[in-house]
């Protein structure tokens, strides 16, 4: 059986320079790993029993990061799934997209995670080594920028 994963990806708009595109102000926040290869992933984790996909987006985005759902906004519209093997097993990772209320919250790292980084697409895409993460980062952003 596959295993199966969830969790968000989150963004943060700042302040844009007044010369800047709105879209150049938005930073993606990734977590790097405490085990491991130490690799860069935004916030997520496997389902529990009983458990739906978003709720544990949800739980997995809270334990991980320290953000509560009511420090989020859901944006409609955009959900990913992607499907690599690990250690010889299938998994699938599905993803919904969120926005910070505040872009000041304050991110808390679980035993999990050793580091964490806001960060623009392009180095974003750079932190996440695995190419299915770096087109979904940059879908994502088609995605956000079409919406302006």
């Amino acid at each position: 059986m596959a295993v199966r994963a969830c969790g968000l990806i989150i963004y943060r708009r700042l302040k844009p320079a007044p010369s800047s595109k709105v879209t150049d102000s938005i930073e993606y926040l990734l977590l790097q790993t405490s085990y491991g290869t130490h690799h860069w992933t935004p916030p997520k984790g496997h389902v529990d029993p009983g458990e739906d996909d978003l709720q544990t987006a949800f739980r997995e985005t809270e334990e991980e990061a320290g953000l509560q759902a009511s420090q989020l906004t859901l944006i409609a519209g955009y959900k990913k799934e992607l499907h690599y093997p690990v250690r010889g097993k299938p998994k699938t990772v599905v993803y919904w997209l969120a926005e910070m209320k505040d872009c000041n919250t304050e991110i808390k790292l679980s035993e999990e995670h050793q580091a964490f980084q806001w960060l623009k697409l392009e180095d974003a895409c750079k932190f996440a080594e695995y190419e299915d993460m770096q087109a979904t980062l940059k879908e994502v952003h088609q995605f956000l920028c079409s919406r302006e």
